[in-house]
């Protein structure tokens, strides 16, 4: 076997050859730059061991609640982070619906075009590489943000889309939905010779055979398969068609329904909707074809409700892609905590912790027969108190928490704003950080709300979330960051 570095060395040398359809229109210099400079695009550092060698960046939006949805979206070759986060039109519905986005990044480190290795068995199989580092910036967004765990979709263009189908295939237990966009079906290639055959005209399986390269990318898997979106441009030469009908059959023979759609309606930019539903008669597959768009994510810059992103180099302005993939895996109805008429609990606040505990309470809401608890976006408890002790936690260690309310039918409302309890115990020594409230954000030591920072565990106030305030933090325990602008003594308890 190769070492790691002198396999990446050969990729990057032959990507350059099998790759260039991928890179065919015409893309200015600076598509690609090494960093976004974004002010809401924020670089996350020291997500995991990252395997892949990918950089991490996300979108947070103030007074999203745990428990929210989160969206992973890979962009395309020769592209950027930045490029995804400025012209995709997924901040929009980030900040109107409520949820985080995640962009990954890839460099010409991995591969000379910035291309996600989709083609590459170590870089797209479950628990190896590119595909491993995503799913690490994932259990990194539920346990920083408390992303809800089960609602964590992946969208991705050209070799993005590719990595997505992969990731859907060999994560089906992480990602609940995904978003093909001029993509590939999953594990289409295996090696560099064969990515150029699978763009321009995928080898001709059964729908049988595309599902078995799916459920051997995770044997055994008998959980709830991921709600699969298909967008393709009729006249893109560079993924050519055939590759969407091969998604297509790929994906409803992995949910056991035929290839003949439930419904089809038309939709605006020339687009054609085909619905395939399950068993229940719920959208498991759509496919949206573009007649006459080329390679490229659909957008629809405008102020409408249904119209975003805006127009650049594999930006096509034709529909808004991220709104009807939205609408489809439920984000403008799924709010946190489930959007009922009951407002969020407001005053959660941690009245004590041990080693092992943390204990929580609330408000009353008027209405409210019963409260659930999150943790992290996962459910902990449903009680009719206005408090709560939750155990068997591991020492030192933090916790984000929220609450939402539930009317007598058992409706819930929205959830509260998280707080972040810390157990006590644990060994590690404080550590002390100087920086801006910004960079603070940045490594992820603070979080931000209603445009003020607030070190993470102590919820202290830091003020305004810019690069102008400065403050210096003391971890300790792990996790829990106090103010320690007059003196920090690293190493004290």
């Amino acid at each position: 076997m190769r070492p790691p570095i002198l396999r990446r060395l050969l990729r990057r040398v032959a990507s350059v050859a099998v790759l260039t359809l991928l890179a065919a229109q015409p893309v200015s210099a600076a598509a690609a730059p090494a960093a976004p400079a974004a002010a809401g695009l924020q670089q996350v550092t020291g997500f995991g061991s990252n395997p892949g060698n990918l950089q991490m960046f996300a979108y947070t939006p103030d007074g999203v609640a745990a428990g929210a949805p989160l969206v992973v979206a890979l962009h395309g070759c020769t592209q950027s982070a930045n490029a995804y986060y400025t012209n995709s039109g997924w901040t929009k519905y980030a900040d109107l619906w409520g949820f985080d986005v995640v962009f990954p990044q890839t460099t010409a480190a991995n591969n000379a075009l910035s291309c996600f290795g989709w083609f590459d068995q170590a870089e797209s199989t479950r628990g190896r590489g590119e595909a491993a580092s995503i799913v690490q910036m994932v259990e990194y967004a539920k346990q920083t943000y408390g992303s809800d765990g089960r609602r964590v979709y992946v969208t991705g263009l050209s070799a993005g889309g590719g990595m997505t189908a992969d990731l859907l295939a060999a994560y089906p237990d992480v990602f609940a939905g995904g978003s093909v966009a001029s993509g590939l079906p999953a594990q289409c290639a295996t090696s560099q010779a064969g990515a150029s055959a699978c763009q321009t005209g995928p080898q001709k399986l059964s729908p049988a055979q595309w599902g078995d390269k799916v459920r051997a990318s995770y044997p055994g898997w008998t959980g709830p398969w991921p709600r699969v979106a298909i967008w393709q441009g009729t006249s893109d030469y560079t993924v050519y068609p055939a590759n969407a009908t091969a998604l297509r059959d790929q994906w409803t023979d992995v949910w056991g329904i035929g290839q003949t759609p439930s419904s089809t309606r038309s939709l605006p930019g020339n687009t054609t909707l085909s619905v395939y539903d399950d068993a229940s008669g719920q959208p498991a597959v759509e496919t949206f074809s573009v007649s006459g768009m080329g390679h490229g994510l659909p957008v629809s810059p405008g102020s409408g409700a249904e119209q975003c992103g805006s127009t650049a180099a594999y930006f096509l302005n034709t529909i808004c892609s991220a709104y009807h993939t939205g609408v489809f895996w439920g984000l403008d109805t799924e709010t946190p905590g489930g959007g009922g008429g009951l407002p969020a609990p407001a005053g959660l606040k941690v009245t004590g912790v041990t080693d092992s505990s943390a204990s929580l309470a609330w408000n009353a809401v008027t209405g409210a027969a019963s409260y659930t608890v999150y943790r992290a976006g996962a459910k902990v408890t449903t009680t009719a108190s206005t408090s709560f002790t939750d155990t068997g936690l591991t020492a030192g260690t933090s916790y984000r928490y929220s609450v939402t309310a539930a009317d007598p039918s058992g409706t819930a409302g929205a959830g509260s704003s998280a707080v972040t309890a810390t157990t006590s115990g644990g060994t590690a020594p404080a550590r002390c950080f100087t920086a801006t409230n910004y960079a603070h954000v940045a490594a992820g030591r603070a979080h931000t709300s209603g445009g003020h920072a607030y070190a993470n565990g102590s919820e202290q106030d830091m003020g305004l979330y810019n690069v102008f305030v400065t403050h210096t933090l003391r971890e300790s325990p792990a996790g829990h960051f106090v103010i320690a602008d007059s003196g920090c003594q690293a190493g004290s308890a």
